[in-house]
């Protein structure tokens, strides 16, 4: 990590289909070794079951369910005279997104449907029912920083 410059933020092109900046961060998100053309499969197939089954713009719905999952506040370690305690900090929206994404495609992941793109679409709609592995991190990441409030003060 370079003491002179910030990392500079890449500029990644909204998603061919909807011209979506946030899908298309997703869809980099799901992609493994590089094959976007398969993530886009698994995003749009997603999207495509959630707007059949909701009747709602999946878009809009995406967007509600990352809302939704975005922490306010997180734990982080802190080591103060030989201790270790667990600081709530409040979470940075860029951070924040990004750990949602996350949360969403590993919940999506442990699922027991059969292809990737049910796995995604049933986590989208219980995230957005307020239920699932998604919502479950969520809620825990929550009752963590409740819980430590008390060494709110070794915040750095």
């Amino acid at each position: 990590m370079s003491r002179r410059h910030a990392a500079k933020k890449r500029e990644i092109l909204p998603d061919p289909r909807f011209g979506n900046l946030v899908l298309a961060k997703f869809m980099n998100c799901i992609m493994e070794s590089g094959k976007k053309s398969v993530a886009e499969r698994i995003v749009y197939g997603a999207l495509e079951i959630v707007a059949s089954k909701t009747k709602m713009d999946p878009i809009v719905f995406f967007q509600e369910v990352l809302d939704k999952l975005k922490p306010s506040v997180e734990v982080k370690s802190r080591r103060v005279g030989g201790a270790t305690y667990q600081v709530p900090v409040e979470v940075r929206p860029v951070r924040a997104q990004a750990v949602a994404m996350r949360w969403l495609k590993r919940a999506a992941e442990k699922r027991s449907e059969k292809t990737m793109e049910q796995k995604l679409a049933g986590e989208l709609m219980d995230a957005h029912n307020d239920r699932g592995s998604a919502i479950k991190e969520w809620e825990n990441t929550l009752k963590m920083a409740e819980a430590n409030k008390a060494f709110a003060h070794f915040r750095w």
